[in-house]
């Protein structure tokens, strides 16, 4: 356990100045909230090991500084963190105060055990919020994850990955394509690029069992579907979704590299690096190391493009994460202090500009100053910017995420050796259709 120290008295007194960090654009005031009401309380943080945990361990010293509340964090593995959260919630008497939470994956199952805090009387009371903290400045998305069905805010939305796709611009000229906008296009554009002769190939994503259903949900987004309906049905063998189904198995037979079917997104990432791949469909938060000259053969040659818009919208797939208070936590004003600060404008134009995560806020996103300071490319800011335009939830939000996605994931595999669409698909829904009922009953 890692607890932080006070050791920058200078640094924040009251008020955060951008100047301070050497931060383009964060100007953060801290006048409102009386940050100092919970001083002397101890809190501990259970997080998620990655990018975003490490930027919230690495200045949560800062976090002691502003209100005298001393944090014990750790990173936990993602899988391994969602299983101890489970068994230590379900207790009643959890360790931790504070937990970063993957919503895509836990959001039905935190909501329906009431596991977490209700955050919307803090919201509004201007001792505990930040004046620029509000309910709009976040994604539609972001609002979706966090608020339940009773419009209840049990989380604050910390980071969001939206879908999109990486395009060679090199390729794309030599064999004179234009950035697709529509899915006809893509598959028009994937084909002419591919040329199995000289080893390349014109589209790649996940074909690696249940890493490759947002990809499938992508397109079925696109094609004004849906994967559960408000009665817990569901809708994964209707037109929308054979047609979505048809699409995946086009693009990843015709226009993907060998062994495709065992690709999840490092061997992807792998295949578009080599600058044989024309367009790679993945999540946002991917691109740093393709602007690395020690990793990538396509520094400066990468294009950044919001999904193109299927038969009947544009959908940019939308996953995230946010950060919340154990209901069983008796720190739960000091936790909420701690969620506001993990989701400030300070620590998520750190979290941007360093390429590791996108915010849900979009004052950040917004920010000409803070786009200023993005290590990445200004067109990936501008994807960014557009993709949550158009974001809506890449999965459906159920307790049995995972077995949702082994059971479609299965099917879409199968799809690239053999059968058809519509009868895997069917196949796929009978058998799932009932682990659904159970975890609802």
């Amino acid at each position: 356990m890692r607890f932080g120290r006070t050791t920058r008295r200078s640094v924040l007194a009251g008020t955060m100045a951008a100047g301070a960090f050497g931060l383009s654009g964060a100007r953060l005031a801290w006048a409102d909230p009386a940050w100092k009401a919970f001083e002397g309380t101890d809190l501990e943080v259970m997080l998620t090991k990655g990018p975003r945990g490490e930027t919230l361990q690495k200045y949560e010293d800062e976090f002691t500084e502003l209100t005298g509340i001393r944090v014990g964090s750790e990173q936990i593995p993602e899988q391994q963190q969602r299983q101890k959260a489970v068994i230590e919630l379900t207790s009643g008497s959890p360790s931790f105060d504070v937990i970063h939470l993957s919503y895509h994956v836990q959001k039905r199952q935190f909501e329906k055990a009431k596991w977490l805090a209700d955050f919307s009387q803090f919201l509004k009371d201007s001792n505990l919020t930040e004046a620029t903290l509000t309910e709009d400045d976040f994604s539609a998305a972001g609002l979706l994850y966090a608020k339940n069905d009773a419009g209840e805010m049990r989380s604050l939305p910390f980071s969001v990955d939206y879908w999109m796709v990486y395009y060679n611009k090199e390729m794309f000229e030599r064999k004179g394509v234009a950035y697709p906008t529509t899915f006809d296009e893509l598959v028009t554009a994937a084909e002419k690029l591919t040329d199995p002769a000289n080893g390349e190939y014109g589209f790649v994503a996940r074909g690696l069992r249940n890493a490759n259903v947002p990809v499938w949900t992508s397109f079925l987004l696109g094609y004004g579907g849906t994967m559960v309906d408000e009665q817990g049905q569901l809708k994964t063998d209707t037109p929308e979704a054979i047609e979505a189904a048809k699409l995946y198995q086009r693009l990843l037979t015709k226009s993907a590299p060998p062994g495709v079917a065992g690709f999840n997104w490092s061997e992807c990432q792998s295949a578009f690096l080599q600058g044989k791949v024309g367009m790679w469909m993945d999540g946002v938060g991917f691109a740093p190391p393709l602007e690395d000259p020690t990793k990538s053969r396509i520094v400066g040659k990468v294009g950044y493009g919001v999904m193109p818009k299927g038969p009947v919208k544009q959908v940019s797939a939308t996953f995230g994460d946010g950060i919340g208070v154990a209901e069983a936590s008796s720190n739960k004003e000091a936790g909420y202090l701690y969620c506001q600060w993990a989701v400030s404008k300070l620590m998520g134009t750190r979290l941007l500009q360093a390429g590791g995560g996108v915010p849900f806020r979009k004052s950040i996103l917004n920010d000409p100053e803070v786009r200023k300071g993005v290590t990445l490319p200004a067109e990936w800011v501008e994807c960014v910017a557009g993709s949550a335009e158009v974001s809506e939830l890449g999965l459906p939000v159920i307790i049995p995420v995972t077995e949702f996605r082994d059971t479609f994931g299965t099917a879409l595999t199968t799809l690239l050796s053999e059968g058809d669409p519509a009868a895997l698909l069917k196949q796929a829904t009978q058998q799932f259709q009932p682990v659904l009922d159970k975890s609802e009953a």
